[in-house]
């Protein structure tokens, strides 16, 4: 176990998936992470999810582009996680929306899958060049 004071987190490639955003008006979802466990409860507890999204230079102003982290306990019927928040990037002035990186802790809730869903609002631009990441840290 590294030192208190230790500065970076430790990430897996095997725990790593990303995707491109889909086209206006659309959603699409990355490959589920599996976490090994039927159910990780309190050992996903130092578990945290990182989300990267490219900076989105052609998001209309006003348009979104809204990221929810989703579980599942087969890998096939996923849900929003209701202890986590979505994250919504905005387009404004022109320039579309700045790079985003979060990180939330995984709540003991979670099941065993996990992924991204994106969406991308109508008349929201071609953003289709830029991508969404989901990496699990500890």
């Amino acid at each position: 176990m590294p030192p208190s004071s230790y500065p970076g987190k430790i990430r897996d490639t095997q725990l790593k998936v990303s995707k491109v955003l889909p086209a206006a008006n659309a959603n699409n979802n990355t490959d589920p992470i599996d976490l090994i466990a039927d159910n990780p409860g309190i050992n996903a507890r130092g578990y945290e999810a990182e989300i990267v999204v490219d900076v989105l230079p052609s998001l209309v102003d006003t348009k979104k582009v809204t990221v929810t982290v989703q579980d599942s306990a087969d890998g096939t019927n996923f849900a929003a996680i209701p202890e986590l928040a979505t994250v919504v990037l905005t387009g404004a002035g022109g320039v579309g929306a700045a790079a985003v990186t979060r990180t939330v802790k995984l709540p003991q809730t979670v099941r065993r899958y996990i992924r991204l869903n994106t969406a991308v609002e109508a008349a929201g631009g071609d953003n289709t060049a830029k991508s969404v990441a989901l990496s699990i840290v500890f």
